[in-house]
């Protein structure tokens, strides 16, 4: 009963990094959390495939090396979104589309914004690649944005900017202007109420947790779960062990702790404000659901708490679709 409520919803998994260098990886069912065969098991119809740039020196050769790591993560995503079987999806009809003729959407995303570069054109750039969101920053605090974890190895002061910069809120406005949205996951608090007021169109936490339940600084409290939902934006819960319960490792979690974050964010700001993202191949994993294709237990689990067909259809994927549209009518 549950597999069959589970293979008939659109599941869109909003964050998972992609295989790097070699993206062939991604065609054989081998030891990645996420690869083709594990997605058809799994029942997973998309994926946002992030473009990770770790936080680096902040100066011209860091820039450049960032900016050209991205622009190639980019074209290997493009490649992932080219095989049999998938599509590169470059906006929420694409997705919809590519699950009814039963292929696997590849979405384009970028996590840190120090990929751009210092450069503003570089967001042009990643839009023509289809990206639809950023990140505004990773650890460490980058030329847009503070950080929720500081890098002091990088020579970062508990706070730089006060939130975003100069350029960063420029960024913002840019990304609005290209449907990109911004995903406010390793923000520190400040830049994300800051670009809470500032964004056009909804923020995302693609793959964060609620702090109430688990006190790290890369979870949302509910002053910041209020304030993403005021923009119409999703929190997207993670994988990451040490996000859903203080200190624990994937052993000691499962799914029904991920389910008390999907509970705690639907009760305390609504059900279409909430979605699932694992953070796969980047860290994420509970016992039970280590892998995309273990990805219907976490449908049980719900089943199980009295979510039903219209509750998981958002959940899996039709409240990430919302704030996909919204940002693709503010586009200029």
């Amino acid at each position: 009963m549950t597999e069959r409520v589970h293979h008939s919803l659109l599941v869109i998994d909003t964050h998972v990094d992609i295989p790097w260098p070699n993206g062939a990886d991604f065609l054989t069912d081998g030891p990645r959390c996420v690869d083709l065969p594990k997605l058809r098991r799994g029942g997973v119809g998309a994926v946002c495939f992030a473009a990770y740039v770790p936080q680096g020196k902040r100066d011209a050769s860091g820039d450049a090396e960032a900016r050209a790591r991205a622009l190639g993560m980019l074209d290997t995503i493009a490649h992932m979104g080219a095989e049999e079987g998938t599509v590169l999806a470059r906006d929420a009809d694409a997705i919809e589309q590519a699950h009814l003729a039963g292929r696997i959407a590849v979405i384009p995303a970028v996590e840190n914004g120090t990929a751009l570069g210092g450069d503003l054109a570089s967001l042009d750039d990643f839009a023509a690649r289809g990206v639809r969101y950023m990140t505004l920053t990773h650890n460490g605090h980058n030329a847009l944005a503070d950080s929720a974890i500081p890098r002091r190895d990088l020579g970062d002061a508990e706070a730089e900017h006060g939130g975003l910069s100069a350029l960063g809120r420029a960024a913002i406005g840019r990304m609005n202007d290209l449907g990109i949205l911004a995903d406010v996951s390793h923000a520190a608090k400040s830049t994300m109420m800051q670009a809470a007021v500032l964004s056009r169109t909804p923020i995302v936490a693609t793959h964060s947790c609620a702090r109430a339940l688990c006190d790290h600084p890369r979870n949302l409290d509910d002053e910041q779960l209020i304030a993403l939902r005021d923009t119409g934006g999703v929190i997207q819960i993670t994988m990451v062990s040490a996000f859903l319960k203080p200190g624990a490792k994937p052993s000691d979690v499962g799914v029904f702790t991920v389910a008390d974050h999907v509970d705690y964010v639907a009760e305390r700001i609504g059900i279409d404000h909430v979605g699932i993202g694992t953070d796969f191949d980047g860290g994420g994993g509970v016992d039970g659901y280590m892998h995309a294709g273990q990805t219907p237990a976490l449908t049980a689990e719900l089943v199980s708490r009295g979510y039903d067909g219209a509750a998981l259809g958002k959940i899996w994927g039709g409240n990430f679709l919302r704030v996909l549209r919204a940002a693709e009518a503010a586009r200029k």
